[in-house]
């Protein structure tokens, strides 16, 4: 892996962090600047309103990242006419979010081109509540593609031997079943 990837994960990494929840908070941040990702949970006051349960999270695939956005909804939210539109909205806030602060992080620029349509899965938990999840594949600008790593089993080892052996087909001394 270059350096040069290597520095844009790492940028893209950090940007993800600083949109942890209170980052929209002066009182709450270290630096005293206030991030706002453009999530519900960042309306009103955290102490007196009821709290918007939601966030974000990425993952890094060969040359993509999948952004995944989660929240609390009510089954009249989902049911109202712009409910996909509006989880695609949060969806492009939080990747203009991951923009501007890699930016901020690193003093340069990346560009995030979606892939296909966003995939949104809504489940219920009661009567009333349900929740979201859904994810969305942006080509990020700069990475080549990524080398894919097969995992090694180096049998070669005398730990990983007995490890394996413990698998095998042969019945252990103490087994007085009749053979099938």
């Amino acid at each position: 892996m270059s350096s040069k990837t290597l520095e844009i994960i790492q940028g893209l990494a950090q940007a993800a962090s600083n949109g942890y929840d209170g980052a929209h908070d002066e009182r709450h941040t270290l630096d005293g600047q206030v991030r706002k990702v453009g999530l519900q949970r960042e309306e009103g006051c955290p102490l007196t309103d009821s709290r918007v349960i939601d966030g974000f999270s990425v993952k890094f695939h060969q040359n993509s990242i999948c952004i995944n956005y989660q929240s609390d909804v009510q089954l009249r939210e989902v049911y109202a006419n712009d409910f996909e539109s509006e989880i695609s909205r949060r969806l492009n806030e939080v990747k203009k979010f991951l923009q501007k602060e890699y930016r901020a992080v690193t003093g340069n620029s990346v560009t995030l081109r979606a892939q296909g349509e966003p995939q949104i899965i809504v489940q219920s938990t009661s009567r009333v509540r349900s929740f979201v999840q859904a994810y969305q594949h942006y080509t990020v600008s700069g990475l080549n593609e990524l080398p894919q790593m097969d995992p090694a089993v180096e049998s070669s080892r005398e730990v990983t031997r007995k490890f394996l052996d413990q698998f095998s087909d042969k019945r252990p001394s103490n087994d007085t079943r009749k053979k099938q």
